[in-house]
């Protein structure tokens, strides 16, 4: 009958559409620039270790045709502010070194040959730099080496994310 709609009993069942399913999952799963899928991530802090990282990185990538992801690791340090009785709260810093390191990078030369971006992050280093792999199913991670007694003290953040990464981690010394 034209005009008139037939109500849909209560108790029946939405067939899910997989291809709305799958799409949504897409979108989810690849929030990542796909120009830099299967790039190569690189920690840099502005170290000279992590310069060297760097420079093979721009190198490895340049040669397997592929992006570069440069991860900053921005300091989060844990403050605690007294609020008369109360207890401590605890608050973060946040970085500015992010910033520089853009510009600098940005007015760099030698990044000219490849693609890249800089994914600012806050937290454990080894866990973001795995994270940020994850997310652009990086081919690779390259970092520096850790120089002095702090990395013979905490353990190098090189060794550890060697230990637990789930793609090849390429420690530049």
């Amino acid at each position: 009958m034209a005009g008139h709609e037939i109500p849909e009993p209560a108790d029946r069942k939405q067939v899910a559409d997989p291809l709305s399913d799958l799409q949504a999952a897409e979108e989810t799963c690849h929030s990542c620039d796909p120009a830099f899928r299967h790039g190569v991530v690189v920690g840099f802090d502005g170290s000279t270790s992590s310069e060297r990282a760097l420079a093979y990185a721009i190198g490895m990538a340049r040669r397997s045709g592929s992006g570069l992801i440069i991860v900053h690791v921005a300091n989060r340090l844990p403050t605690t502010v007294w609020a008369g009785c109360e207890p401590p709260v605890f608050v973060d810093v946040p970085d500015h070194r992010t910033e520089v390191i853009g510009l600098e990078l940005a007015c760099a030369d030698y990044l000219t040959e490849v693609p890249w971006i800089l994914v600012e992050r806050g937290g454990d280093i080894c866990h973001e730099l795995e994270e940020v792999g994850k997310e652009y199913s990086a081919d690779a991670i390259v970092v520096g080496s850790t120089q002095g007694i702090v990395g013979r003290i905490f353990g190098s953040v090189a060794g550890r994310l060697a230990r637990r990464a789930q793609r090849p981690v390429v420690v530049i010394p």
